[in-house]
């Protein structure tokens, strides 16, 4: 009996260690600014294997990030640009609960709500979230109603100094301190008006979007399936580039992706990032 509990403990290392031992891939994002590695998720394996292959066939090569606003998203990938084809290939959306938009995120792009009700994903094309980070205030705020509020507020004749402190602001385009004025007017609406303005968010979500940044917004409506876990900074530097129309930058940012097999022991070692049990 003791032999046979012995074998048994000795079996379960080894298909421990063998779990560990497993091999996952590294993605590297190669640009002019430098390189950024990629963990992807098994937790959204239609996306990660096609994103697998797209870069293992050299689909990637030679596309460009063509979409960046800072503050939000650097957006990529566009193979039928580069082709010259037009796809309508999508693939099915794994928005998994608790894989937020903060900064350095791989989400899949994809058509809009109208069109798209399933919020089906690209083929192809990705965007890296650059985001920023936000105040406890702005976390815990609807700010559809909070900016609704505002405008009913400025409708009374009564709150006629609310109404010009924003049309001095908006004169100016100051559209981040219309932000700021709108939080000290909070209390004042939910009051006047008899609306609830405030909303519960996870502990885990307010500190994410408070100390590391992102776009919170885009929680629950996109496919996030990786993460940047080397090179945060060649996001920044991608962001502050010069943009004119749609967006576009002015000056091409080309973009190659390779894959790397390493076992999961060694990402962890490199890379710090935790494989789920």
């Amino acid at each position: 009996m003791k032999k046979h509990f012995l074998l048994i403990l000795s079996t379960l290392f080894v298909l421990s260690s063998c779990a560990k031992d497993k091999k996952d891939v590294v993605i590297t994002v190669k640009t002019s600014f430098g390189d950024m590695k990629v963990i992807l998720f098994e937790e959204t394996p239609l996306h990660k294997a096609n994103f697998i292959k797209l870069a293992e066939e050299g689909q990637y090569d030679s596309t460009v990030f063509h979409r960046i606003i800072k503050e939000f998203m650097v957006q990529g990938g566009n193979v039928d640009e580069k082709n010259g084809t037009n796809s309508n290939n999508t693939i099915a959306a794994e928005i998994v609960d608790g894989f937020y938009h903060h900064k350095g995120a791989l989400a899949a792009a994809r058509q809009g709500d109208r069109v798209n009700p399933e919020k089906a994903s690209s083929w192809c094309q990705f965007y890296i979230v650059h985001g920023k980070t936000f105040t406890e205030a702005e976390l815990t705020l609807d700010q559809r109603k909070l900016n609704q509020a505002i405008s009913q507020l400025m409708q009374y004749e009564s709150h006629a100094e609310i109404r010009n402190q924003f049309m001095e602001l908006q004169n100016k385009q100051d559209y981040e301190a219309m932000n700021q004025l709108a939080l000290q007017y909070v209390d004042l609406a939910e009051k006047e008006l008899n609306v609830t303005l405030k909303k519960e968010i996870a502990p885990e979500r307010l500190k994410l979007y408070t100390e590391i940044g992102g776009s919170p917004h885009l929680d629950g409506a996109y496919t996030v399936f990786g993460k940047v876990v080397e090179g945060l900074d060649i996001v920044d530097k991608i962001a502050a580039v010069e943009t004119g129309r749609a967006d576009r930058p002015t000056e091409p940012i080309h973009l190659t992706v390779t894959v790397e097999r390493l076992s999961k022991k060694k990402i962890t070692k490199l890379y710090g990032y935790e494989y789920p049990e």
